[in-house]
């Protein structure tokens, strides 16, 4: 069977070891090290908050630059399809888990993103036979909202910034949403198209 559109076939062209995969490795494992530098002395001491930041920050740039590198020099993989989004979800996820565990961030929030990846994250792995669902401009859309939104919970910053912070966590959930309902939709379409 071919692949539906907007799914890319396997290519075996390109050795999964390389330096775009890399780096989505080393996102992977900065997510316990931000969870160690979030919860650090109860999760409310500013130092703690801007590492956790920090780390947050360099993980976050590690996708950018994955992203970049492949492109540029033909590094683009099957693997680094799909684990590419699998590491930003666990990066996030953590984030979105350890504000609302911290009362930062109440918990409906988390709840129906981590729903939405998570069911996304299945579907993926759902139609892997028939290739790969690689991320639409909706999900990096998406991505950097999330990653704008969680930035500004995790900073320590003054009150007055309370209602701005809100309104870029609204817009990530409506986002997260909608591109959620998109991808199950591109899918459908993509059986129908094969069946």
């Amino acid at each position: 069977m071919s692949a539906p559109d907007g799914v890319s076939p396997t290519d075996t062209r390109v050795p999964n070891v390389n330096v775009a995969n890399a780096l989505t490795v080393l996102r992977m494992l900065l997510v316990p090290v931000f969870l160690v530098t979030l919860f650090a002395a109860g999760g409310h001491d500013p130092m703690w908050r801007w590492i956790a930041f920090a780390v947050f920050a360099v993980a976050m740039f590690t996708d950018r630059a994955d992203g970049q590198i492949a492109r540029r020099y033909g590094l683009i993989t099957d693997f680094g399809k799909l684990m590419d989004p699998i590491a930003d979800k666990a990066l996030t996820g953590a984030a979105f888990i350890g504000l609302s565990a911290l009362g930062d961030l109440p918990w409906w929030v988390t709840v129906v993103i981590l729903g939405r990846e998570l069911g996304i994250t299945a579907l993926r792995f759902w139609v892997i036979s028939d290739g790969v669902i690689p991320a639409s401009r909706g999900g990096k859309l998406k991505t950097l909202l999330q990653t704008l939104a969680i930035g500004l919970y995790l900073m320590p910053l003054p009150e007055v910034m309370h209602w701005p912070k809100v309104a870029v966590m609204a817009a990530a959930v409506v986002v997260t949403v909608v591109t959620g309902f998109d991808y199950v939709r591109s899918v459908r379409r993509a059986s129908d198209t094969v069946a």
